[in-house]
């Protein structure tokens, strides 16, 4: 068998499963797309209270099970009480979005994530990113949904097409955009009504989590901020609403309406 980049064997990948606690150990440390892992039920211990720790801290989920589920869902035989699924895609760096962007002669337009942690608002904001003409979506390895088959069905077939990179932290990501000549914007009801907002060329639209909305770090990496007025008596919209529109908005503008 040929080593997986990640640590992991070519047929573990391709089985999109991982059994045993070392190999999953890696897996976290080497950022693997993880879509779940399934842990022992009981006193976790050792290198299992490891992994349990590490998938919290980066928002893969955990589910303690039995030692009955675990043994049927095992392939190898040797679980050590740990199995891992794998997350239905593989992830990008940001430089491939912009090469995207670049290769179909397009201004880079790019939606970041800042602690979205819900699976089901990430894949409907793929979704509505392939709608939109976004060239690519940035998330973050910690506290962040990833593309795991919550996602994936939510994102009803457009996960097959988008390219996600999965970065080490936003605030690094957004001075790589601005050196590459992107404008930064974010989403936040006291910002800019995004009908008067500069939404041309080259740019990058922050949004929110469902609880916090963008973080106070990432709102001094930006340049400017957006809102979308609105006339109800509930002053939100979810994140997947909130940026379904912000796209709309700016690929209508692209398209010169």
């Amino acid at each position: 068998m040929t080593p997986y980049k990640n640590g992991f064997r070519d047929d573990e990948y391709e089985s999109k499963r991982l059994e045993g606690r070392n190999v999953i150990l890696e897996a976290l440390k080497n950022g693997a797309p993880l879509d779940k892992i399934f842990i022992k039920k009981g006193e976790i211990e050792g290198t299992l209270r490891i992994i349990k720790a590490m998938a919290r801290d980066i928002g893969v989920p955990v589910c303690e099970t039995d030692k009955v589920k675990l043994d049927f869902m095992s392939r190898a035989g040797s679980h050590q009480g740990v199995i891992a699924t794998l997350s239905s895609r593989e992830y990008v760096e940001t430089e491939d979005i912009l090469a995207a962007a670049e290769e179909k002669g397009e201004q880079p337009f790019i939606l970041a994530l800042d602690g979205m942690t819900d699976p089901r608002n990430f894949g409907a904001i793929i979704r509505s990113a392939d709608a939109f003409g976004v060239h690519g979506v940035i998330t973050t390895k910690r506290r962040s949904a990833g593309l795991t088959a919550a996602a994936s069905k939510a994102a009803a077939g457009a996960a097959e097409y988008a390219l996600v990179a999965r970065a080490p932290n936003l605030a690094g990501e957004i001075d790589k955009l601005k050196k590459r000549g992107l404008w930064v914007a974010y989403a936040d009801a006291r910002g800019e009504p995004i009908s008067a907002a500069r939404l041309d060329g080259p740019l990058a639209v922050v949004i929110g989590g469902e609880g916090g909305g963008v973080s106070a770090l990432t709102r001094k990496k930006c340049d400017f901020n957006v809102s979308i007025p609105m006339l109800g008596h509930i002053p939100s919209l979810n994140a997947s609403v909130a940026a379904a529109i912000i796209m709309y908005e700016v690929s209508r503008r692209r398209r010169g309406e």
